[in-house]
């Protein structure tokens, strides 16, 4: 296993110049230092060196979507029927093509660790097995974060497409998620779509099914979901997930966009982490959340890429600050490391030794250029609010370099792969 020297590294306790990064034989850090003099033999990080980012939502099907849902404006419904036209189309054998191809895309972009929020289930662990394989032919640890997908909405039966996210009640999800096995690359969690899917009855069973491992859920991503769990049953959807204890340190909010007050106060008390996919939120039209609110409430900050309509785990760093600015007109809410702290929150997909150069963390590294017409002349401790995923020079997974310049180490040009199946 390599040693890695570093420019310049993200550190714990701030940026430091010419680091010294060992790597023992299973990809963990050994020692951090800072050295006059590079040793023999390791690899030379130029630039600034990040730990691995972390992709805390992601639907990999949904990139098949990309450039093809902008005709005639639309409305999140309607992107909603284009994806389950890509749903009913994929086989496990096509999942397993297009998923590899989008956790390279990840990888090139500086992503060591995915968590995947699925819900293609067929009724069995197929299309999740297919998926766990992509990630290790990518070199991108996994979180199957397997959703319970039981209606149609509230009141409503699956129908059509969504009769393949549906295993009928939440006893029988629990049964089908506890045959999954975990591996050294592969995480398994649970998640529950929405409250539109899980009906009120359903949501403690999912809630408590698995109670050592992380919980997901989209929550109060358009208004219309909040209009109809109050019409339904009086209660906001995050007061429906406290109801039924789904609230816990374990527990992620993805997207978090149209909260009350008090929806903001039971998040933070809890400790339930929120995951922002500015891109994606953008795209859609949903909204933008009160995410410094969340955070000041005690609420840990993930980011995620979602539908993918752009895999650029920086850009989704600084859409967060740029949302903030945009809603409340002030400049610098999240300053540069509280933006780092959410792109490599690894601990809010179960990896919790990750998304830090120190000590016995996987020896996750991203090296960013200084020099291209993006970041050169940038302060090295305000490259988030300027570099691109076209600045990521070389990703390192586990102590494995795994991508150079856009080009995966393994499976070569990312681009030909996305063309062969999107």
């Amino acid at each position: 296993m390599k040693n890695f020297w570093c420019e310049r590294a993200w550190l714990p306790d701030g940026v430091a110049a010419r680091v010294l990064v060992r790597v023992d034989r299973a990809g963990t850090i050994t020692e951090v230092s800072t050295v006059d003099t590079i040793p023999l033999g390791c690899e030379r990080l130029y630039g600034m060196v990040f730990p691995g980012f972390a992709n805390a939502h992601s639907h990999a099907f949904h990139r098949a979507l990309r450039g093809r849902t902008h005709g005639g404006g639309g409305t999140f419904w309607t992107w909603r029927d284009e994806m389950y036209r890509v749903a009913a189309s994929l086989t496990p054998e096509r999942y397993l093509v297009l998923a590899r191809a989008v956790y390279a895309e990840m990888a090139v972009a500086g992503v060591t660790a995915v968590g995947e929020f699925h819900y293609l289930h067929d009724g069995g662990n197929e299309m999740g097995e297919a998926l766990r394989r992509a990630a290790a032919d990518a070199g991108v640890r996994i979180t199957l974060l397997d959703a319970c997908y039981l209606a149609g909405g509230i009141g409503r039966a699956v129908s059509g497409v969504q009769e393949r996210f549906s295993d009928g009640t939440a006893e029988r999800w629990a049964a089908r998620v506890a045959e999954l096995r975990e591996d050294d690359n592969t995480r398994i969690g649970a998640a529950i779509h929405s409250v539109r899917a899980v009906p009120r009855e359903e949501l403690a069973v999912v809630a408590g099914a698995f109670p050592d491992r992380p919980l997901h859920v989209h929550l109060s991503e358009q208004p219309a979901e909040n209009e109809q769990t109050l019409a339904a049953y009086g209660l906001t959807p995050t007061e429906l997930l406290h109801e039924a204890g789904a609230l816990t340190p374990r527990t992620t909010a993805v997207h978090a966009t149209h909260l009350s007050t008090k929806d903001i106060s039971l998040l933070g008390a809890a400790g339930v982490g929120a995951c922002f996919c500015p891109t994606t939120e953008a795209d859609l039209a949903d909204g933008i959340g009160p995410a410094r609110e969340l955070s000041d409430a005690g609420s840990p900050l993930s980011l995620g890429s979602d539908q993918h309509a752009v895999v650029d785990p920086l850009l989704e760093a600084r859409g967060l600050e740029h949302g903030e600015r945009l809603r409340t007109g002030q400049r610098g809410r999240f300053a540069p490391a509280e933006l780092v702290d959410a792109l490599t929150n690894h601990a809010a997909i179960g990896w919790a030794g990750g998304g830090r150069i120190a000590v016995g963390a996987p020896a996750d590294l991203v090296a960013v250029g200084l020099d291209s017409v993006r970041t050169a002349g940038s302060a090295p401790e305000q490259v988030p609010l300027t570099a691109t995923a076209a600045d990521v020079r070389v990703v390192v997974s586990g102590g494995r370099v795994v991508a150079r310049d856009g080009v995966h180490e393994t499976l070569g040009d990312v681009g030909k792969l996305l063309k062969a199946v999107v």
